[in-house]
């Protein structure tokens, strides 16, 4: 179960800069918002998974409550998600 979370964790957080830095430009500067309605759908997805298996994985894992609201906050800070992985995932 961990190495798919390592992966929901990594897709979600490509997703996510994916949204800040290709598709809400194209949406507001160029008024295509074609692009976000897709990779926002899956990004949607993405988070939701994360967020049910960071919660799975605190039990398998034995972490605190500190620390799964840590990882958790992580899915909404650009970045967060490859710094947890590295943190908190790696042995």
């Amino acid at each position: 179960m961990l190495k798919s979370f390592r992966w929901i964790s990594i897709l979600e957080g490509v997703s996510f800069l994916l949204i800040l830095f290709v598709t809400m430009p194209l949406k507001y500067i160029w008024d295509n918002g074609d692009p976000n309605k897709v990779i926002g759908m899956a990004h949607g997805f993405l988070f939701l998974a994360y967020i049910v298996m960071a919660i799975m994985i605190k039990n398998e894992r034995h972490w605190s409550n500190k620390t799964l609201g840590i990882v958790l906050v992580c899915s909404i800070i650009p970045f967060g998600t490859f710094w947890m992985d590295k943190k908190y995932l790696r042995d």
